[in-house]
């Protein structure tokens, strides 16, 4: 992956200032919000409503696979983690988690959904391209159709964000302007598709009655 630290950003910083970076700042500030707003109101939501628990209970259950995905930035590396720590911490059964947390370790990629939608938008914004409410729209649906055929790897979301510009009509060449950046995305929108991951597999094993107590604070 792209170091957001590599030498031709140091190189930039040195010559045009730190006021360089101010736009960049804005898009990582962006995201990071936007995976903390989703969790706190989405995700929580189905823990309380759905499951009957208080989103401590899930947010200190899974932190260990949230830890882990946002240092590795792979989905796929850390499901070990996400599916000890749901079988484990949650009380998911073992046939809901085996089945449950690959499958969504492949499909549910919100954070990245949600990742290229504000790129692409920085990148329409930094080319000065106004974008239609349809061109928006297009935006959204492509960055959720994208998501979902996102490898869990490192760095697979800055290759789908091209079919999203391309699909929308942006400059595909403005990839190269998060590119620097991306790792530092990567961080963010990776561990919040695993912590989605385990939040689906808790209600569908309440759903099916398949969730057992454990013996963890409420």
């Amino acid at each position: 992956s792209i170091s957001p630290f590599s030498a031709t950003s140091r190189l930039t910083v040195a010559k045009y200032g730190l006021s360089v970076l101010g736009p960049f700042a804005k898009v990582i500030l962006a995201v990071y919000l936007g995976c903390i707003l989703h969790a706190v109101i989405v995700y929580s939501g189905l823990i309380m409503v759905v499951v009957k628990k208080s989103p401590l209970w899930y947010f200190s259950g899974v932190r260990e696979s949230t830890l882990t995905a946002f240092v590795t930035r792979s989905s796929s590396a850390t499901l070990p983690v996400t599916m000890r720590v749901a079988q484990e911490n949650l009380g998911v059964s073992e046939g809901i988690s085996s089945f449950v947390l690959p499958l969504g370790a492949t499909i549910n990629m919100d954070g990245t959904a949600l990742y290229q939608g504000v790129c692409a938008l920085f990148i329409a914004q930094a080319y000065g391209l106004p974008l239609s409410m349809g061109a928006q729209a297009g935006i959204i649906l492509t960055a959720t159709l994208a998501s979902i055929g996102t490898a869990g790897v490192p760095g697979a979301g800055l290759i789908m964000l091209t079919l999203v510009l391309t699909a929308v009509g942006l400059p595909i060449e403005g990839v190269a302007l998060v590119a620097g950046i991306d790792a530092v995305l990567d961080m963010a929108r990776t561990a919040i598709n695993v912590t989605g991951d385990s939040c689906v597999a808790a209600v569908i094993a309440k759903t099916e009655g398949e969730l057992r107590e454990v013996d963890r604070p409420a």
